[in-house]
């Protein structure tokens, strides 16, 4: 079933603040654009619920504030892997 935008709104909005989730996290769930999300929650939103358009903005703003720390834990990670592919050919 496809929901009206209006609706998908909400729906996202619900689904990032229940789970702290990201815009690219919420997109990958839904199938659908980071744009498309980001548009829904900041736009749409606001007029469908804006008491729920505040809180997503305080995750989205926290999420924000927090990236370079994932990016940094990405990175780690990657290297952990490359370095245990590696230890293991040997």
């Amino acid at each position: 079933m496809k929901l009206q935008p209006e609706q998908r709104a909400v729906v996202l909005g619900r689904y990032i603040l229940e789970n702290k989730a990201t815009v690219r996290a919420a997109a990958r769930k839904f199938g659908i654009s980071k744009s498309t999300v980001h548009k829904d929650v900041s736009e749409r939103l606001r007029s469908e619920d804006p008491v729920l358009c505040a809180q997503v903005r305080d995750v989205l703003e926290t999420n924000k504030l927090e990236r370079h720390i994932r990016g940094g834990l990405a990175t780690k990670e990657k290297y952990a892997k490359i370095a245990e592919r590696r230890s293991g050919r040997r």
